[in-house]
């Protein structure tokens, strides 16, 4: 939050990605604002100053909380975060959105439903991680936007899945 494009740009110099999953989680519209909307955006300018050019940006499920009375803090972080991934898609890095389903803190199954448009429901966090960590090294999943939740399929099956039809 604090950080500067050229402070950031240094921490993140020689590096072969750079996978952005900060969140403000609930502490006010100023710090989701400064984090999740600012934050992309310069983390964003520092890996093209960087010239690291494999950027994930964790964002989150279109329909999550939808109809549930999630208050306007939880709108804000959704306009917030829609406007991050519009900016990312407008850089000239090889970027990848995962959109997540409702996050559980429960161990993963090492399975997920992964896909441009997939129904809402609950992912592990545990299967977020393992499914971003195979998708950094799979080239063909850039320029995507990837909806995630739990499934059946093993994640290395998804991640190829995907590869194979954005190839």
């Amino acid at each position: 939050m604090d950080d500067s494009v050229e402070e950031l740009m240094r921490k993140i110099s020689g590096h072969d990605a750079v996978v952005f999953s900060a969140g403000a989680h609930g502490t006010g519209m100023d710090k989701t604002t400064l984090i999740d909307g600012k934050g992309l955006e310069k983390a964003a300018a520092a890996a093209t100053r960087a010239g690291v050019s494999r950027f994930v940006l964790v964002s989150v499920f279109p329909d999550a909380l939808r109809g549930g009375g999630a208050g306007e803090g939880f709108e804000h972080y959704i306009k917030v975060k829609k406007t991050a991934d519009v900016h990312l898609t407008r850089t000239g890095l090889d970027w990848l959105i995962v959109r997540p389903g409702t996050l559980l803190d429960t161990p993963g199954t090492g399975r997920v439903t992964a896909g441009p448009a997939v129904e809402c429901g609950d992912v592990h966090r545990d299967d977020v991680a393992a499914f971003i960590d195979t998708a950094l090294h799979e080239p063909a999943l850039n320029r995507v936007i990837v909806e995630l939740t739990a499934g059946d399929t093993p994640v290395a099956d998804a991640v190829a899945r995907l590869a194979s039809s954005a190839a």
